[in-house]
């Protein structure tokens, strides 16, 4: 049977450093963790901070870079290197308006030529190992085959593929049928991403992995695969949305039992122990707690007047108040 690998992807403002040491102290069951993307020539004291091993113990940890000019990627990943880094993965997937306008994250996308002389000067010259994250196109799904032909050229460590258009954002739903036009196509190792938020997405994603290997099977060699070997074609899965939802979703994939309200509790305490350590000033800790409570909130019946009350507070000891008693008095949601 193949041995699933989970990756956490890099959201910016939710999954630093302080986020993957509490995820990996209470759950520990990421293979590898993304960094939020660093995009400047050289890497401010935020960034810095992020990458630092001593804040990364014990998790294999790729940081992602996003940039367009390559000398400025090279400069990056010389950096990383610097601090013990082997890998790093380019962001050609990030939606935002403001990166896209640059041509940069899925923007990138919108001029394969120059995408493409890009990658052949960091593939020739860095010197680390090189994974991709990319979208598959920027307006229409049929730009996909020509931007993989691109990949295909480079020795690139892994291909991680969101199977959505720039156009699309997080709408819609990921296109299936591109993703499996990689899975036919490509040589490389490949990882999908986009919409995995339950047991049963998985499932379902993971059932048409085996059936399209099953069908390349029967092609091959005119038999049906042995129905006890359930292999998939692809083994690396990236999961964002769904792990801050959830962050018990891959215990529960793996065959473990949901997370409780206790130990949801004790993550939070030290995702804000976390910030109180390593940031100035409270207003900065609340800022990223309430921007988790988007996802928490949903493991509660009716979390509304406390959410409402956690984004009005302004200190930390009012806010504890809050979440305690939200804790305490609300009913568990089991999802």
């Amino acid at each position: 049977m193949t041995k699933m690998k989970f990756y956490l992807a890099p959201m910016e403002g939710l999954t630093g450093f302080v986020f993957r040491n509490a995820y990996q102290k209470h759950f520990g069951n990421i293979d590898t963790y993304f960094t939020p993307f660093i995009n400047n020539k050289k890497m401010n004291y935020k960034e810095i901070k992020d990458i630092l091993p001593e804040h990364n113990e014990g998790m294999h940890v790729v940081p992602q870079i996003l940039t367009n000019r390559a000398e400025d990627f090279l400069a990056i990943a010389k950096e990383l290197g610097n601090y013990g880094y082997e890998s790093v993965n380019l962001n050609l997937g990030c939606p935002s308006g403001t990166v896209v306008a640059k041509h940069r994250g899925a923007g990138f996308l919108a001029v394969p030529e120059e995408l493409d002389h890009f990658l052949e000067e960091i593939f020739a010259e860095c010197p680390l190992r090189i994974s991709v994250k990319t979208r598959v196109g920027v307006n229409d799904a049929g730009e996909w085959e020509h931007l993989l032909s691109i990949y295909e050229k480079f020795p690139m460590e892994e291909l991680i593929i969101h199977p959505r258009v720039q156009k699309d954002f997080y709408n819609n739903t990921p296109d299936m049928e591109a993703f499996l036009y990689a899975v036919e196509n490509s040589r490389h190792t490949l990882c999908y991403n986009g919409d995995i938020c339950s047991v049963e997405d998985y499932r379902t994603w993971r059932q048409q992995m085996e059936e399209k290997r099953e069908c390349a099977f029967m092609q091959e060699s005119g038999h049906q695969t042995d129905p006890e070997d359930t292999g998939s074609l692809v083994s690396h899965l990236m999961l964002g949305r769904g792990v801050l939802k959830n962050p018990g979703l891959i215990g529960e994939i793996t065959g473990h039992a949901p997370i409780t309200k206790d130990q949801l509790h004790a993550f939070h305490d030290d995702v804000l122990k976390g910030y109180l350590d390593v940031m100035s000033g409270e207003r900065n800790t609340l800022f990223r707690m309430k921007e988790l409570w988007f996802y928490f909130a949903k493991y509660f019946t009716e979390p509304e007047k406390y959410v409402k009350q956690i984004n009005k507070t302004q200190h930390v000891a009012e806010y504890r108040v809050i979440v305690d008693n939200l804790f305490r008095e609300q009913e568990w949601e089991q999802k």
